[in-house]
C-alpha cells in the first residue's frame, strides 16, 4: 500500500491571545499520525524550555519534532543575534522539510511570534506558503499572526482569552500549561 497523501494540503493559522494554539496543532498532529500521515513539528523559540510534549512525541510513530531557541524569553529589541540565528536555522529546516514533500503535515509552532519579534521576515514565510508542495498541509501557530499571513492562509483560527486561571493567581501547571 502506498503512503497516504492529502489530496490538497492547505495552510492553517492558529493565533490570538488565548490558550491552545500549540495544543491544537499537536492535536492535529496526533490525529494525522493515527491515520498514517507523516508529521514534522518545528518549534521556534521553544528550544531549551521544559514542555511536556517533548517527553512523549518521539514515542509516537510518524511524528518528528525539532525545537530551536535558547531557553530564554526574548525581551530585548532588537533581539540578540543568537535568537535571530536560531530562528533562521529553524526556518531553513522548515523550508527543507516542507519542500521535500516527504511529510504530509508541517507544523511551524510559534513562528508568528518569531515574525512579531522580527527574527524572520514575513516575505520569507509567505514565499514558503506559496511554494509548498500541493499535498503538504502547513500549520503556523503563535500570537500576533501578521495580516499578510492571515490573508494568505486557507484557515485561520483565533484563540481569544475570555477567562484564564492566571487572573486568579493560579500558576502554570505541569502537564496542563507546559
Amino acid at each position: 500500500m502506498s503512503k497516504p497523501r492529502l489530496e490538497k494540503g492547505l495552510v492553517q493559522v492558529y493565533t490570538g491571545d488565548g490558550k491552545g494554539k500549540t495544543s491544537a496543532a499537536f492535536g492535529l498532529a496526533l490525529r494525522a499520525a493515527g491515520r498514517g500521515l507523516k508529521v514534522y513539528i518545528i518549534q521556534f523559540i521553544k528550544g531549551g524550555f521544559d514542555y511536556g510534549e517533548l517527553y512523549v512525541v518521539d514515542k509516537i510513530p510518524n511524528i518528528s519534532l525539532k525545537a530551536f531557541g535558547r531557553g530564554q524569553f526574548i525581551t530585548r529589541f532588537p533581539p540578540p543575534p543568537e535568537d535571530v540565528k536560531q530562528a533562521e536555522e529553524a526556518f531553513q529546516l522548515a523550508k527543507k522539510v516542507t519542500e521535500s514533500g516527504e511529510y504530509d503535515i508541517v507544523v511551524l509552532d510559534e513562528i508568528n511570534v518569531a515574525l512579531n519579534l522580527r527574527l524572520l521576515s514575513v516575505e520569507k514565510v509567505l514565499e514558503l506558503m506559496k511554494n509548498k508542495p500541493a499535498h503538504v498541509e502547513l500549520v503556523l501557530t503563535g500570537r500576533y499572526a501578521p495580516k499578510e499571513i492571515i490573508e494568505a492562509a486557507d484557515l485561520v483560527t483565533e484563540m481569544r482569552e475570555v477567562k484564564h486561571p492566571f487572573q486568579k493567581g493560579i500558576s502554570p501547571r505541569e502537564g496542563i500549561e507546559f
